[in-house]
């Protein structure tokens, strides 16, 4: 025990300055074990160190408490002490441990889903992510986990936050796409069916050598939400994702597939009565709600279909062409689709007659051009970080060797020469 006491001396000693931290690390690192062997005894001692102060200390003492089994108890303490650890610590000290780090933060994750109190963790991991990036716009391996824990505590807003920004730099292929996916969970769950596209489509299209599960179920509410925002859905993958993906997502979701064919038919009556034949298969996969916000948008796409042909027409007709029970019905729904900007139109209520107009928006207000200024900032942005990627890329020794093997498998006298911008 004298030895956990000196190593406390020694991390209350050696967290004042940078070269006493690294100093600190070394030693910390060579306790590890020791500390591990003591883990059960740990725990007092943490009330002799300050967490914003020897955050460094602290995290070790900390990651080696909460490695053993926990039970109720000691979960619900843990979980205070580690949130309370994240929120005040010492970024740049932790980022000397950052496997530590996040150990403990993903066990503060585990004790919250244990006492079933996700919304408990969602503001410390939140802090823990900021405190480990380097940049916003690097992904770390946090991000999925707190994405998760939105999802299961209902925080979406919170959770659209971080969705909002550009992510450029990304260590491990499985965060992103868990990142991606339930991001896209958590734009379902806000009805921002753009987004949650974009983030589903990026899981669907990422490189992968195998299928992998998340592909799969991203691929299934990517066809869903397809059909809700857009009303149609194409098979046919783009060509930059990968061989494996576009020969085997298909095969893994043939009832979602099925579903999207019924819905291009636009007979409602077929739909309904395919998804209640496959209602156990679509709530095994907890698409269930998904599917259900499908099937009651077909009935705006027929609304649609119908500002195309009509200028006017009576709510009486709508309701019998789209299969809704009475003219009521149909109001409710082309209200709705004012609401949400899905038609422009007015309705006469002394005679029920709906006047289809066109859109009025003619984007020239100020608050339209300081959109499409700031639209046209971030592409730029964009396409500056990507040109430095594509150098960094075109000159790095392990993507030339990779190319030089490629170019053996090939005749290129049979192609036209492409000026090189790098001389290899």
């Amino acid at each position: 025990m004298n030895s956990v006491e000196g190593l406390v001396t020694q991390i209350q000693g050696l967290s004042s300055s940078a070269s006493d931290v690294l100093s600190l690390h070394n030693v910390l690192k060579q306790a590890d074990d020791s500390l591990h062997a003591e883990s059960t005894r740990l725990l007092p001692f943490l009330d002799q160190l300050d967490p914003s102060k020897h955050s460094l200390g602290y995290l070790y003492f900390l990651e080696a408490c909460t490695a053993g089994p926990v039970t109720t108890e000691s979960a619900s303490s843990f979980v205070l002490i580690i949130a309370r650890f994240i929120t005040s610590c010492a970024a740049d000290q932790i980022r000397l441990a950052p496997d530590k780090f996040i150990s403990v933060c993903k066990r503060l994750k585990d004790q919250v889903l244990f006492l079933e109190e996700p919304l408990r963790a969602v503001a410390p991991m939140l802090s823990a992510i900021r405190k480990l990036q380097s940049s916003t716009e690097n992904l770390t391996t946090l991000h999925p986990e707190f994405l998760l824990l939105c999802l299961l505590a209902k925080c979406y807003k919170t959770g659209l936050s971080i969705l909002e920004e550009d992510i450029f730099e990304v260590d491990q292929p499985r965060d992103l796409y868990l990142y991606c996916y339930y991001g896209g969970m958590i734009c379902i769950g806000k009805k921002c069916f753009r987004k949650a596209l974009e983030l589903l489509h990026n899981v669907v299209t990422a490189p992968m050598s195998t299928i992998n599960a998340i592909a799969v179920e991203a691929y299934k509410k990517y066809i869903l939400v397809s059909l809700i925002h857009h009303g149609q859905f194409s098979t046919s993958l783009p060509k930059y994702a990968s061989t494996v993906a576009q020969r085997n997502l298909k095969s893994f979701c043939q009832p979602y597939i099925e579903l999207a064919n019924s819905y291009t038919s636009g007979k409602i009556t077929d739909l309904e009565t395919y998804v209640h034949e496959n209602m156990e298969k679509f709530g095994s996969d907890n698409n269930l709600g998904l599917v259900k916000q499908v099937v009651s948008s077909i009935y705006k796409r027929n609304i649609q279909r119908l500002t195309q042909t009509y200028l006017t027409l009576s709510l009486q007709d709508i309701a019998s062409t789209v299969q809704l029970n009475s003219p009521k019905e149909a109001e409710m729904h082309v209200l709705q689709m004012i609401q949400d900007g899905e038609i422009y139109a007015t309705i006469n209520q002394k005679d029920g007659m709906v006047r289809f107009l066109e859109d009025p928006e003619q984007y020239k207000t100020c608050e339209m051009i300081e959109r499409i200024d700031s639209s046209i900032q971030r592409l730029m942005t964009l396409s500056k970080k990507l040109t430095v990627l594509d150098e960094l890329m075109s000159s790095d020794p392990m993507y030339l060797g990779k190319v030089g093997r490629e170019r053996q498998r090939f005749d290129f006298d049979d192609f036209d020469s492409v000026p090189q911008r790098f001389n290899i």
